[in-house]
């Protein structure tokens, strides 16, 4: 019961969004377009950041809970803009009302998991340490969430396949190098790499 209650004060928070800013959203308006009291909302919540906070929460544990397996980083790169995309009312409420860094660590959420499961796949074969993979994957990480916060900023107006393929043209062949920087079981030789 306490899931359904938290859905449907999601629910009723993502369609007053649709009406009104969430700085001009009340907890009577959610609760009234819930069907609920007052008080079953500070049940589950402490206030509405902390709803709203709870929904990207969410929302990132399920998207990482659906994600299909990406053969590139761009195809995941490509994939968490589609979902920001499809939750723009509220990110870019929660972006311009709240504090760009919630809208941050979402992302980070995102992305941090889909970048390690592709260098993990691309350090096969050779032995990178994990200090040096979280290493790399915090530098690729903060770019490209740098690059969405952007994106988000200027109203997500940039179509995300042509960002996408524009970043993989500057990034090409970047994170295989890296791991191979890092190796080590590397020879002298291959620090040239």
């Amino acid at each position: 019961m306490s899931q359904t209650t938290k859905r449907a004060l999601e629910a009723s928070l993502k369609k007053l969004l649709l009406q009104k800013p969430l700085n001009k959203i009340t907890i009577n308006d959610i609760t009234e377009d819930c069907g609920v009291n007052r008080m079953t909302f500070y049940y589950h919540f402490k206030d509405i950041y902390d709803l709203v906070d709870w929904i990207m929460v969410e929302d990132a544990a399920k998207a990482l809970e659906d994600k299909p397996t990406f053969d590139t980083w761009s195809e995941a790169f490509l994939d968490i803009l589609r979902q920001v995309q499809e939750n723009k009312v509220l990110v870019m409420n929660v972006y311009r009302s709240m504090s760009r860094e919630q809208v941050e660590q979402y992302l980070y959420k995102l992305l941090d998991p889909m970048l390690r499961e592709f260098l993990d796949r691309n350090a096969q074969g050779f032995t990178v340490q994990d200090a040096d993979k979280q290493f790399i994957i915090d530098f690729y990480k903060y770019a490209l969430v740098g690059m969405a916060l952007e994106w988000i900023r200027k109203d997500m107006k940039e179509d995300p396949v042509r960002m996408t393929e524009r970043l993989n043209v500057l990034l090409h062949g970047d994170f295989e190098r890296a791991l191979r920087r890092f190796r080590t079981d590397r020879g002298s030789s291959d620090l040239d790499d």
